[in-house]
Parts: C-alpha cells; structure tokens; sequence
C-alpha cells in the first residue's frame, strides 16, 4: 500500500512540474508575442513560438508542447498579435519535436526538427485549408517560405537556449524526475 502511495505522490510532483513549465512556457510565448512578429502576406510569422515549441517538445513531449501552442495560438489571437494561421502554423512543430525526441532520439537536436512540423505539414494545411477559408491565394511555397522563415531561427534559438540551459545545470532537477 506505501509503495503505491509513493508512485502518486512522485506523478502528482512531475506533473506539477510539467504543468509549471507549461504556464511559463504559455507566459514566455505571450510575452514575445507582443514585439516578436512580423507580417509576411495574410501571416503574422512568430518566431517565439518555435522557441517555445522547440523547449516544450524536449521538455514535456509532443502532447504538452501542442497544448502550448494552443493556449498562445488563443491568446494571440484574441489579443490581435496573431491570425488564424497560428494553429497549423504553431500545433505541428512542437508536436514534431516532441514525438521525435522521445520515440526516435533523446537529443536536443530533436528541436531543429521543429521545421518539419511547422513547414512540411503546418504550412501545407495553412495553404490548402485555412488559406481559402479567409479567401487568401492557395499558394503552397508562399507559405513554405513564410512560415520557413519563422520556424528555422525559432527552432536554432530554442536549440540554443536548451543547450544554456542544460550546460548551467538549470534543468538537472527538472529532468531528475
């Protein structure tokens, strides 16, 4: 029965955790939402997001990093800051990074797989789906580019920053759990 006991408590603090991570990692992509985007056609492209998306992947996994995503993609719309395209532009990326690092490779190089997500798949849906939606032109290497843009110096600064991270010993107890 006390081993049991121990098992509950020990998933209650990792997802403790994870669910404080999430709110930083929600609150750090809000944050630089508010002056780190750029338009580019019908987009609003975030670079902030594949940073977070890049973090959250590695940290938390596919699930949480997609959650994340959604949280921001809300609040980014509902401030202004954003466009229907964050969702299939931000949702893939992270989910990428997350399925990659924990079921193929456990690196951090898993973050710069975050451009398969947000271009390969991200930006084909934006192109094919939610492009005529709001009557903008269906062009697939418009939104390539676009979000190809956004999503590689994302995913380079999210690498970069875990990097930092590790090497100051900032997530040795996180990732004890």
């Amino acid at each position: 029965m006390e081993r049991g006991l121990q098992k509950n408590k020990y998933t209650e603090v990792v997802e403790t955790k994870k669910i404080a991570l999430s709110a930083v990692l929600i609150a750090l992509g809000v944050l630089l939402a508010s002056f780190l985007w750029f338009p580019i056609g019908p987009t609003k492209v975030f670079p902030g997001q594949h940073i977070v998306n890049a973090i959250a992947g590695i940290l938390l996994g596919p699930l949480y990093a997609v959650f994340i995503a959604l949280v921001i993609g809300i609040i980014r719309n509902s401030l202004g800051w954003g466009t229907i395209f964050a969702f299939p532009g931000g949702l893939p990326g992270g989910f990428v990074v997350g399925i990659i690092y924990k079921y193929l490779k456990k690196t951090d190089y898993a973050a710069l797989a975050e451009p398969l997500g947000t271009v390969i798949i991200g930006a084909t849906i934006s192109a094919l789906i939610f492009a005529p939606l709001i009557g903008a032109t269906p062009n697939i290497t418009f939104f390539w580019i676009a979000f190809a843009a956004s999503c590689i110096p994302g995913s380079v600064l999210g690498f970069i920053i875990l990097k930092i991270l590790r090497k100051s010993g900032i997530l040795d107890e996180f990732l004890e759990e």
